[in-house]
């Protein structure tokens, strides 16, 4: 089924003098005005469009490329004010609607907003509103996952730090401790999923949790190794002594080490943290016992490899350019 308020490729059925027809399905014949035509398109081409309602309510196609579909939030400048609301700038020549009823505080000119793209129950235009809010259920299931890459859109700042709207779906959390760039209101950037709660909260993180991790465990075995293989901190040491040793933040510390351990790469003792030698993991050989008293015992020989043997054989047994018609 084809819904306004998105894009779709569709076939030109009909050239006439002002634009060509395109085969719109359950929407019926759709105009493409000639103004946002290839010069080269023809009848039996596809092209890829963005449909929505004229002034007077039909269906109209454009090749615009707006800045928000229905159903996505977006940034936009407010370029005029009206009797019936505020328009905004979405990329398109007809201007983007905010009634004032959905306004969360009066819009000015030459300012922009965050809004929510969605028709009108009335007369099915696509309309947008401020009361962001509303169209977030942090209660709607979803199915993300901790490392998952997402889009981020930075919508509000806590105490905490910052909130941001995750693939246009759910509220999710940016820790102010862990955010080392400068963010602002509106901004589109990348991020992944750092942990979801058992309340199916959503922390996020504008690293890769797994690359993290790993930078991490780089960063406190090469103090190691320039402190000779010992230092007095482990996971009970004080944050501040932590992230003067390493830059790092206790929790980021701790988990490090815990990596780092699991690895058998380091010890974890009362005193601190220390290396492991390549001697201290190798077992030592069994000895036989000496007939002579007077002589030492000698090793006992390692085993002989068993032969090696054959391997079983193995059997085998642009988006906005047209398109003709296959």
């Amino acid at each position: 089924m084809i819904n306004i308020g998105s894009s779709y490729e569709l076939d030109v059925i009909k050239a006439v003098s002002f634009g060509f027809y395109l085969d719109a399905e359950n929407l019926g014949e759709v105009l493409l005005p000639i103004k946002h035509a290839p010069r080269d398109l023809s009848v039996g081409d596809y092209i890829v469009v963005f449909l929505y309602l004229d002034s007077e309510g039909r269906p109209v196609a454009t090749t615009q490329i707006p800045k928000a579909r229905v159903g996505e939030f977006a940034y936009l400048e407010a370029v005029a004010n009206t009797d019936f609301g505020t328009f905004l700038d979405w990329g398109l020549d007809k201007d983007l609607l905010v009634p004032f009823a959905e306004q969360h505080r009066p819009m000015e000119v030459g300012h922009s907003y965050l809004v929510y793209l969605y028709l009108d129950k009335n007369d099915g235009r696509i309309v947008a509103s401020s009361k962001i809010d509303k169209f977030l259920d942090d209660e709607k299931p979803h199915d993300f996952k901790s490392g998952q890459a997402v889009n981020l859109i930075i919508a509000n700042s806590t105490d905490l730090g910052f909130k941001a709207i995750i693939n246009h779906s759910h509220w999710g959390v940016l820790y102010k401790d862990e955010v080392h760039q400068r963010l602002s209101f509106g901004q589109y950037i990348k991020g992944f999923i750092k942990y979801v709660r058992p309340d199916r909260r959503i922390d996020l993180s504008l690293q890769d949790v797994n690359e993290t991790r790993e930078k991490n465990t780089d960063i406190v075995l090469r103090k190691l190794k320039s402190e000779h293989g010992f230092m007095p901190v482990h996971d009970k040491s004080d944050p501040q002594v932590i992230s003067e040793l390493f830059g790092l933040s206790k929790a980021a510390f701790k988990k490090a080490i815990g990596s780092l351990y699991k690895q058998r790469i380091i010890v974890i003792g009362k005193d601190g943290i220390r290396l492991v030698e390549a001697s201290d993991l190798e077992p030592a050989r069994p000895v036989t016992k000496s007939a002579n008293p007077g002589k030492p015992a000698k090793p006992t020989p390692p085993a002989k490899p068993a032969p090696a043997t054959k391997p079983a054989p193995v059997t085998t047994d642009s988006i906005w350019n047209k398109k003709k018609k296959p």
